[in-house]
């Protein structure tokens, strides 16, 4: 299935179906609110049926942005967006802590078919305006399939430590906060996935007890508001990720359906790790986007079909 590609320059990439549904919109153009960390998302994703699944500023987190590269306890400052968790005191507001990421330009965005490749350059600035990190962030959009109702968006990132120390990467969790590990790439759903069910390989688990945990992959399956209609994301790790050998840190799911609907790829759920000046990380994320509701054959079916 062919995809049509639009660019507004200094404001957003958008990808529209054959079938006529715009089935990504990647917003690269600067946030107005300095406290929501300004940076780059995606937003809105929809399915091929045209079901949006991400939320945007929500009434109880404005800085949740779709689908964001995020981090929120790094070296003391906040890449995440709104309040810092502070052991002892809770949840404040420290505008003071809250960095943003520059977008520098695209390198490469070509458009092949069903395929778009788009290479993103950034920088990571601290809230005093110190330039700390270099990212070159890929964005693929793949395997439109208008027979099984899905598509495929992948996301990586490569993270250059530009300062003369090293950079220390954590959580609330690090921090002191049980169970809120959260932190790297995380969407947020909109308010009709609360409640849905959460699932993963070989588990009958949900998403209180798949919370801090680690496998290939994790779904989110939903019924609409609105419409007789149910969606369902798959988030799954590129082999590398889950390869000691590899990944410079352990990845753990952070996940929950209520109160509100979010999954986070954390990169430093129960343990802070450190990036040495001059070196670089790397980690590389899928997202099935997909009508209905999926059960574990069908989405480890898809995964198989899809090569990395």
């Amino acid at each position: 299935m062919s995809i049509r590609v639009s660019h507004v320059h200094g404001e957003h990439i958008a990808v529209e179906a054959a079938n006529g549904t715009e089935i990504l919109r990647y917003v690269y153009r600067p946030d107005p609110e300095a406290f929501e960390a300004k940076k780059p998302y995606a937003h809105p994703v929809r399915t091929l049926g045209g079901r949006t699944v991400t939320g945007y500023r929500p009434n109880d987190h404005r800085w949740h942005k779709g689908l964001q590269m995020t981090a929120s306890h790094l070296s003391g400052q906040n890449f995440w967006g709104g309040n810092c968790y502070v052991h002892g005191q809770g949840y404040l507001p420290l505008p003071e802590r809250v960095g943003s990421m520059r977008h520098d330009g695209f390198p490469v965005l070509s458009v092949e078919d069903d395929r778009l490749t788009v290479a993103e350059e950034l920088t990571w600035v601290e809230n005093g305006g110190s330039e700390w990190a270099r990212e070159v962030r890929g964005i693929t959009v793949h395997s439109v399939d208008e027979e099984a109702g899905s598509w495929a968006l992948d996301w990586s990132i490569r993270l250059t430590n530009t300062r003369d120390e090293p950079l220390a990467f954590g959580s609330p969790t690090t921090a002191g906060r049980e169970m809120a590990g959260y932190t790297g790439l995380q969407w947020r759903g909109p308010r009709d996935f609360t409640g849905g069910s959460v699932f993963a390989p070989d588990t009958d688990g949900d998403a209180d007890k798949l919370m801090g945990s680690q496998s290939p992959w994790l779904a989110f399956t939903t019924e609409h508001d609105d419409v007789d209609a149910h969606s369902t994301l798959v988030f799954a790790h590129a082999p590398e990720n889950l390869d000691p050998q590899h990944a410079i840190h352990e990845s753990h799911w952070f996940v929950r359906s209520e109160p509100f609907p979010t999954v986070a790829f954390s990169w430093a759920f129960f343990e802070e790790f450190e990036l040495p000046p001059g070196e670089s990380f790397e980690y590389r994320y899928r997202l099935v986007v997909a009508d209905g509701a999926w059960d574990e054959e069908r989405v480890s079916s898809c995964l198989e079909g899809l090569s990395w």
